[in-house]
């Protein structure tokens, strides 16, 4: 059964909707109202509040902290300098990733590690022998996503931290209306945005404390609806749908190195030895099989489909995590995973993993799409992503 997460008492009574989710075994709000495209523009045009509590979080400290995290990400953690983050995955011994997440170095030997999946097994399995103290923070840490243009307004209202000398993915120290957290400029949502991170006992102030400050700003309590719906735009993966962890599947073909899941430019590959680097080597001797990308739909092509039935064009609202096949001419050449109309950019988009011949940018495939009962094809393009980058993400 899905237990409360440290803002439970005040994300309850605001959840009109009644529409929850099993998060990592904490019930999370899906939307707050019947509609969810006020927490989606808050997102975008204002500021959205999200509890990002039911994230895995693991610290670990210790003067061989970074030489485990070395070993364990593909990404050279050694590099990481105290009060920044970085986003990587990690692999298995075949290159297959087992998850994805971020890693903040808090001090000089004190690291906080997130993920999507238990991986504390993981961290203790490849730190034997080393002088590492492991320690899993997923209940006491309590988590807040505050994202959107007015979010560092918002947050300056209320805490005391130098917000505009916080830089993309750093971290920082700070007081929030008397109590002690961590701030960080990160996010799933593309967007300006920060996450506040504070013991659980002091979660019920944080929450009040930023909301009482984001009134003036448009801020708003925001649920996972939205939230999905920002990550897409973003081109931000999501474990369990646009991959599937090495650890969870027992099917080959169905596991992912980072390279087939647009997670290469995470590796570091020439250095000393880490989990799956002989294997990823490897693969990069040839060529990958898949490569993530982005999926443009036709408007037009759609509007012809749904005319044929004499229907007006008609898409879900909310994002679409079914798997769709993708073809070009009568060959299956991938699958689209993650789809959402964008009504900031008004386009239909879609991640898809796609055949490596077939991916390049501009390659026109189709799409399966299903109107009426009947399986069908829509017209669309291979893109970059993200489809959605503004340039305040990213600036002071």
């Amino acid at each position: 059964m899905p237990i409360p997460s440290p803002f439970h008492e005040r994300t309850a009574p605001l959840c009109r909707s009644f529409r929850w989710k099993d998060w990592a075994g904490h019930v999370a709000v899906s939307r707050y109202e019947g509609c969810h495209e006020a927490e989606y523009y808050a997102f975008r045009q204002s500021a959205g509040l999200i509890d990002v509590s039911p994230l895995y979080k693991y610290d670990v400290r210790g003067p061989d902290a970074a030489t485990l995290l070395r070993r364990m990400m593909v990404r050279d953690i050694g590099k990481l300098r105290v009060g920044k983050v970085t986003y990587c995955c990690w692999c298995d011994d075949r290159g297959k990733v087992l998850d994805d997440g971020t890693v903040a170095r808090l001090d000089d030997d004190w690291y906080r590690v997130t993920a999507t999946e238990p991986g504390y097994h993981w961290l203790a399995r490849l730190g034997r022998g080393l002088g590492v103290e492991i320690e899993d923070t997923s209940r006491s840490i309590a988590a807040l996503a505050l994202q959107g243009p007015n979010s560092r307004a918002v947050l300056a209202q209320c805490c005391d931290a130098a917000l505009e000398d916080l830089r993309f993915f750093g971290a920082t120290r700070a007081c929030l209306d008397g109590v002690e957290v961590w701030i960080t400029r990160t996010g799933y949502t593309g967007d300006l945005g920060y996450e506040v991170w504070g013991a659980r006992e002091d979660a019920l102030r944080l929450w009040d404390a930023i909301l009482d400050a984001g009134r003036a700003f448009g801020a708003r309590p925001c649920g996972l609806d939205a939230l999905d719906m920002t990550r897409i735009e973003a081109g931000f993966i999501l474990a369990g749908v646009d991959y599937f962890q090495a650890s969870t599947v027992v099917v080959e073909s169905r596991k992912s190195t980072p390279d087939e899941i647009g997670l290469g430019w995470t590796v570091d590959l020439d250095r000393d030895p880490f989990v799956g680097q002989a294997a990823i080597r490897a693969e990069r001797s040839g060529k990958p099989k898949w490569r993530l990308v982005g999926l443009d739909v036709d408007w037009a092509a759609l509007e012809a489909i749904y005319d044929r039935y004499g229907l007006p064009t008609h898409l879900p609202a909310e994002a679409c995590r079914a798997a769709v096949p993708v073809y070009q001419g009568r060959r299956q050449v991938g699958q689209a995973t993650s789809h959402t109309w964008s009504p900031i950019l008004k386009r239909q988009i879609s991640l898809a993993s796609i055949q490596a011949g077939n991916a390049a940018i501009g390659t026109e495939l189709e799409i399966e799409h299903t109107v009426e009962f009947e399986r069908l094809r829509t017209v669309a393009t291979v893109v970059k992503t993200p489809f959605f980058n503004p340039e305040r993400k990213r600036k002071p």
